[in-house]
């Protein structure tokens, strides 16, 4: 057999590998180049590329970069890490599993799924008792768009305008914004989008073939844009007298980030069917989920296979998980990140004040906040310049003149107070000319 040569180093550096201690030195030294030729040369245009700065490691609520700085971590890996990166219960969780079962074998019990599904049916609220497992956000919502349509026998799907529920073929034909849909459209058929917030749209987009409706209690990628008080619940009344199921995507909004541990909880709201991801796995293994009622779950039983995952619910990604919603709970992480959140937005609030020449909105609910500038070409500036003087945030998808601020949930005081003295110091640099941004 012939070998190229490149496969050869390939297997070189392999040996190496198992052997130097020095490993993730070398892979740091090469991210840029082998991410620009391997994986995006979008990567050459990068913050982290420009500055050369490689993630190496993670605690807490910082992370720290191959040279040794260190970064505020105010974006959470856009909702992962709730309860803080690498959460010592939960690395626990995951090490104690990998000496007993990684991945199950598909045809004996998996307790671990079926323990993760009951707690996860004691913690959400109502009736929700049955949770199908598997990787992802946009794989729950897919599972929750064909247990929708399986349940009802319709196929029409009405979701929001600006919303974002994912990027497969079936979320993506739920997501709001043209960008994502029209280099890939046709998409599937029977989805409508009505204004976000408003539920008389809703009700008069709701017709004989009307599956589901799907939401986000807030909208992230949206630009964290929080409905008007009284939404959803408008909304669980309407689709109950119409006979369509409510969908909630609680995929960034869930896991205690919004003040409770779910976002529906704010207004009482119960849905049929509810989406979860990100944060579930406490910000160390990948897993989603979508759970409903036994009335609904009732129409898988003929066929149990319908709708799988190979990887889904296996053991390590369902310890980790499980370990999250141990230390949301004891830590009571949802009710700190009502506390957090509001000191946090009365910060910005009063920066919003003192700067209207830059910053024109701050919304947003628990440690769920949109920070929206006067225009893109500010917030991109000041975002740059954030993480050159270690705070991490990021824009939102569907609204270019917004930050998104995610901390972890165990953020404290004295942090939150960083970030604010490092944004106030940027736009007193701004507004004396000590600092330019490009228009």
């Amino acid at each position: 057999m012939v070998i190229e040569q490149k496969h050869l180093e390939t297997l070189s550096f392999q040996r190496w590998f198992q052997t130097s201690s020095e490993h993730y030195e070398t892979l740091a030294s090469q991210a840029l180049t082998n991410s620009i030729n391997h994986l995006n040369t979008s990567y050459k245009s990068k913050l982290c590329g420009a500055e050369g700065a490689v993630e190496f490691r993670d605690e807490g609520v910082y992370t720290y970069d191959n040279h040794g700085k260190r970064y505020l971590d105010c974006l959470g890996g856009y909702g992962i890490f709730n309860v803080g990166h690498r959460h010592p219960k939960v690395i626990n969780a995951v090490k104690n599993q990998l000496d007993q079962v990684c991945l199950h074998s598909q045809d004996l019990l998996n307790p671990w799924a079926a323990h993760l599904a009951k707690q996860l049916a004691d913690v959400t609220p109502g009736k929700l008792q049955y949770s199908f497992f598997c990787n992802s956000g946009t794989e729950a919502v897919e599972g929750a768009i064909k247990l929708a349509r399986l349940y009802t026998g319709k196929t029409e799907i009405i979701s929001t305008k600006n919303a974002y529920h994912g990027v497969s073929m079936g979320a993506l034909s739920a997501t709001g914004r043209d960008c994502f849909r029209k280099p890939f459209e046709p998409l599937l058929n029977g989805f409508v989008h009505v204004p976000f917030g408003d539920a008389e749209a809703i009700e008069k987009a709701i017709n004989e073939n009307t599956a589901a409706v799907i939401l986000e209690p807030i909208q992230g990628e949206g630009g964290i844009f929080v409905p008007p008080q009284g939404f959803l619940k408008k909304v669980r009344r309407i689709t109950k007298e119409k006979g369509v199921l409510l969908i909630l995507d609680e995929v960034q909004t869930g896991m205690g980030r919004t003040g409770r541990m779910f976002a529906c909880e704010h207004e009482d709201v119960v849905p049929d069917i509810m989406c979860l991801a990100k944060a579930l796995g406490g910000g160390v293994m990948p897993i989603g989920a979508f759970i409903s009622t036994p009335e609904i779950w009732k129409v898988l039983e003929p066929n149990p296979s319908i709708h799988n995952s190979t990887f889904g619910g296996n053991p390590l990604a369902c310890s980790a998980a499980s370990a999250c919603i141990e230390v949301l709970c004891e830590e009571n992480l949802p009710a700190r990140a009502a506390v957090m959140g509001n000191y946090f937005i009365a910060a910005l609030k009063d920066l919003m004040k003192r700067f209207p020449k830059y910053l024109s909105d701050v919304r947003g609910r628990g440690l769920l906040i949109g920070l929206e500038f006067k225009s893109q070409e500010v917030r991109i500036g000041v975002q740059h310049e954030l993480f050159h003087r270690g705070v991490l945030v990021a824009g939102t998808m569907n609204a270019n003149r917004t930050i998104r601020i995610e901390p972890p949930l165990i953020i404290t005081r004295p942090q939150i107070d960083l970030m604010i003295r490092t944004l106030e110091g940027i736009l007193l640099d701004l507004e004396e000319g000590k600092l330019t941004i490009e228009q």
